[in-house]
């Protein structure tokens, strides 16, 4: 996917999430996200957008701590988040492709990161929103859903403080089946004491595998439904709820 294509989502995401938010009301229990409600989960978001544009406008070059969130509540914290995302849309819109910020897993460039990770970030937290009013919520695109696995396993796994860890080593596949013509999209899972080592092809016989339509493997990634199918050795599947997240 392309960095606007990434922006346009993120655009999407966000005004579904806060449409979302104003439908279940901030006190709302959120069920993807125990302990949480709306209002947590609003204040957490719009707190990320923040930190994300900060990056991108000011040009840090380290990590900084996000922003503190102001005791806001109902539409005034609704409109918060809204200002937010609307401002971090604009700035990696206007940004110049080599503007140079800090940034935490590989990318292209810092843009493309940032474009990437908060349409990512905010796709899954407009997930939870929506499962907060009660309805079925809408499911990603699969091929937005296959770069948010990619991201998952050969980014935010392949760094050190990744805790999906096994002694001996162990072999986990993720498979997402297609649902059009772009075919199916696989990706091996090297499990060892140290970090996870995933390469997006298959290349050894697993001892688990995870299967399922892309944007359902996506979400059950993000621990926020179960695994559509576990074939093999169920405790890989239970290891990866367990230590994944991040």
């Amino acid at each position: 996917m392309q960095t606007t294509e990434f922006i346009h989502a993120l655009d999407r995401e966000g005004l579904a999430l806060a449409a979302a938010a104003e439908t279940a009301g901030v006190d709302s229990t959120v069920p993807t996200c125990p302990g949480w409600r709306v209002r947590e989960l609003v204040e957490h978001t719009g707190a990320v957008h923040r930190w994300a544009r900060a990056y991108v406008t000011e040009g840090f070059a380290a990590r900084r701590p996000l922003p503190e969130v102001p005791r806001l509540d109902g539409p005034e914290l609704l409109e918060w988040f809204r200002d937010g995302h609307r401002l971090l849309v604009a700035a990696l819109t206007d940004a110049p492709p080599d503007v140079d910020c800090f940034a935490f897993l590989p990318a292209p460039s810092p843009l493309a990161f940032w474009a990437r990770r908060q349409a990512h970030e905010t796709a899954v937290h407009r997930y939870d929103a929506e499962s907060a009013t009660g309805a079925q919520p809408a499911p990603v695109t699969a091929e937005f859903a296959v770069d948010g696995i990619d991201e998952i396993l050969r980014g935010f796994h392949a760094r050190e403080r990744s805790r999906v860890r096994t002694e001996p080593p162990r072999v986990l596949r993720v498979h997402a089946t297609a649902s059009n013509d772009s075919g199916d999209a696989v990706w091996t899972v090297r499990l060892s004491a140290g970090p996870p080592v995933t390469e997006r092809a298959d290349t050894a016989e697993p001892d688990c595998e995870l299967s399922g339509p892309a944007p359902e493997l996506y979400l059950a990634l993000w621990n926020r439904q179960p695994f559509p199918e576990v074939r093999g050795d169920a405790a890989l599947a239970a290891l990866w709820t367990e230590r994944s997240a991040v």
